[in-house]
């Protein structure tokens, strides 16, 4: 063991298949902690190949926030604000150290942060209209309303995130503010809690590449069947997760909409795309001290590398 310690709170950042989840379960070994998953699709059940979701036999720590809503409820980053200060009073209670691993910034942010502005309630039948507009004119019609309404946000989010986008609009068509002023608003307070902030970080190439190979290895692991069935239990498309990536791309070729390889090579170029917008919201934090693979011989020097991080932080 490297201690008992309890504070600072660790959180694992990073764009997707940087290696969060293995850093992460390595970090909490040895540091008698234990895990807050900070993925926002992970926290559905049954959206697990898709998502990457640690295997229940290889979670040899506790995790927390993994398959607690159904993939057809609603889930905030308020619920998840909610249910991870819950998972941090309750692992200190134990004695151990919260590691945050994921990927999704607005999540860690909102927690630890704090940064959570009061939001309209859902409007469902708001979210149908525009989902169908979606549907009839395209991902690109909402995306210019969005631009027109409050480019900020429409700059930060991708065209055809359509779950975002909607939830913008909805945003500024409830309270007549723009989100990303609402955001602004609450930004520049003091953290709630101290936290030493890990990024994980390799060659572009070698990311994409690791993406390329982890999407394949999702296909031939079962995503095509965990996706039908979702969709024969009636995944709705107003749905968060009916809007993730992995299953809406799969969801074109169950439709016809996208030939397999159609279906793989765009869930490939999202997931990219995806990564790039991560490593983007992430580099804008200037805590975070990044580790790339590049500057080490091995995987392992680098959780080494890690640790002495972590130990020469808690010295200071």
């Amino acid at each position: 063991m490297w201690g008992e310690v309890v504070e600072p709170i660790v959180a694992v950042v990073g764009p997707t298949a940087s290696g969060k989840t293995d850093l992460g379960i390595y970090l909490a070994e040895g540091l008698n902690g234990e895990i807050i998953s900070a993925d926002s699709m992970q926290v559905y059940k049954g959206l697990d190949i898709g998502t990457a979701k640690i295997e229940p036999e290889k979670r040899t720590v506790v995790h927390y926030l993994l398959d607690v809503v159904m993939p057809d409820e609603e889930f905030t980053a308020a619920d998840y604000k909610e249910l991870a200060t819950a998972a941090i009073n309750e692992i200190r209670r134990k004695g151990k150290r919260p590691i945050f691993v994921g990927g999704t910034g607005l999540y860690l942010q909102t927690v630890l942060d704090g940064l959570l502005f009061p939001e309209p309630q859902r409007d469902l039948k708001l979210r149908v209209e525009l989902l169908e507009q979606a549907e009839e004119f395209g991902n690109e019609y909402l995306y210019r309303r969005l631009l027109e309404c409050d480019e900020e946000s429409a700059r930060r989010i991708h065209p055809n995130d359509i779950r975002r986008i909607v939830r913008a609009l909805e945003v500024y068509i409830k309270t007549g503010t723009p989100l990303s002023k609402l955001q602004a608003q609450y930004k520049g307070q003091e953290p709630l809690y101290e936290t030493i902030w890990i990024g994980l970080t390799l060659d572009r190439n070698l990311l994409y590449e690791r993406i390329n190979r982890r999407v394949d290895a999702m296909i031939e692991s079962g995503l095509i069947e965990e996706v039908k069935r979702l969709y024969q239990e009636g995944l709705k498309p107003q749905s968060t997760a009916y809007q993730a990536l992995g299953y809406k791309e799969i969801i074109w070729y169950l439709k016809g909409f996208a030939t397999l390889d159609e279906a793989v090579r765009i869930l490939k170029r999202d997931t990219r795309h995806y990564a790039k917008r991560q490593l983007s919201w992430f580099r804008r934090d200037e805590r975070i001290k990044w580790f790339d693979y590049g500057d080490y011989a091995s995987r392992e020097d680098l959780y080494r590398a890690v640790v002495e991080y972590i130990k020469s932080y808690e010295k200071e």
